[in-house]
């Protein structure tokens, strides 16, 4: 199956492409099966919101088509969403039907740097609730700043800093961007870096896809946009008391953030002091009504909390699902719900 990369090579020329990727030029079918997201979810959302019918093989070997080209449908069971996001536990994807959007006349880019994490998080809140069209907005804190000024040689000034990304007419594409300088000016943004040339959008967004080369060792939440401020607050005030180096970018837009631990792997008090520090961070995000991990499945480690997250109950319903489709637990067997 092709990647996403290779789709959007394939679209070039026909005024179409596919907007999500999550920057490892995955294949279609592994972003399926993981519900992947992208940095401009905000605007496009996720494989879930972009996947329009699938093409299955079942753990006994039968071939079933889920969906199709249609913009809706009322008819049975949604099996195309039961199956992204199954990790492969459920069947295996072969074939994707997704949804191509036109290629926006106009794009505009902007990094802009705050006093505080909070300061540019409720620029983000009142951006959203003002329904501002934003394709991507992203932040980094100060010592993810000083990481990727390190890592690409670069001279970002080391405070919280938000990236921003516009889509559309060359007219609404100022307009939002002013309007959106506007509102971070009120929360005390400076130093706005505006681009809309190619060349300029990705000196400016270069940064910011190689934090994960810069930073390493992912942990990811997602939460409601409302609590975000609050949440990142306290995570960023409880990572403070660590003696770990510690970092936090994310995808603010959609509620969706990381942080980043560096730790010595060969410290076991290193290890356990990461350990608790993570689960402290799942706790409060589900407590606020979020969720362990916003994006690409919940893998191996996080398996642990989905009884905390979803209750005994749904977990129980999700097993019952695993052994109707799955009774000889053939397909990726320990993949989302424990045996």
């Amino acid at each position: 199956m092709l990647s996403c990369k290779q789709l959007n090579n394939e679209l070039h020329g026909t005024g179409l492409f596919f907007p999500i990727d999550p920057g490892a030029d995955a294949s279609i079918g592994g972003m399926c099966a993981t519900r992947a997201s992208s940095t401009n979810a905000v605007r496009y959302g996720t494989m879930r919101e972009n996947v329009l019918g699938l093409t299955v093989v079942t753990a006994q070997g039968k071939i079933i088509h889920t969906g199709s080209r249609a913009r809706k449908s009322s008819v049975g069971y949604d099996l195309t969403r039961l199956f992204v996001g199954s990790e492969g536990t459920l069947g295996i994807i072969t074939e994707a039907i997704v949804k191509l959007y036109p290629q926006p006349e106009a794009i505009s880019a902007a990094v802009v740097n705050f006093p505080s994490v909070d300061d540019a998080v409720r620029t983000v809140i009142e951006t959203i609730q003002m329904c501002m069209p934003v394709a991507q907005v992203e932040t980094m804190d100060d010592m993810m700043i000083q990481a990727i000024n390190a890592y690409d040689k670069m001279s970002l000034r080391v405070a919280p800093t938000l990236f921003f990304e516009f889509h559309g007419s060359e007219t609404g594409v100022a307009e939002q961007a002013q309007t959106v300088q506007e509102i971070a000016a009120g929360h005390g943004g400076q130093d706005f870096d505006w681009a809309t040339r190619p060349e300029d959008r990705s000196r400016l967004w270069a940064a910011r896809h190689n934090a994960y080369f810069a930073g390493i060792n992912m942990r990811a939440g997602c939460m409601p946009i409302s609590r975000l401020a609050e949440f990142i607050s306290e995570t960023r005030a409880d990572l403070n008391k660590s003696a770990l180096m510690t970092m936090m970018v994310g995808h603010v837009g959609d509620g969706n953030f990381h942080v980043m631990i560096r730790l010595d792997p060969e410290s076991t008090a290193e290890r356990e002091e990461a350990e608790a520090m993570n689960d402290r961070l799942v706790a409060r995000t589900i407590a606020a009504d979020g969720t362990c991990t916003g994006e690409h499945g919940v893998g191996i480690h996080k398996m642990r909390f989905m009884e905390a997250e979803h209750g005994a109950e749904a977990l129980s319903v999700m097993r019952q699902l695993k052994q109707a489709l799955d009774p000889d637990n053939l397909l990726n067997p320990g993949k989302i719900v424990p045996n």
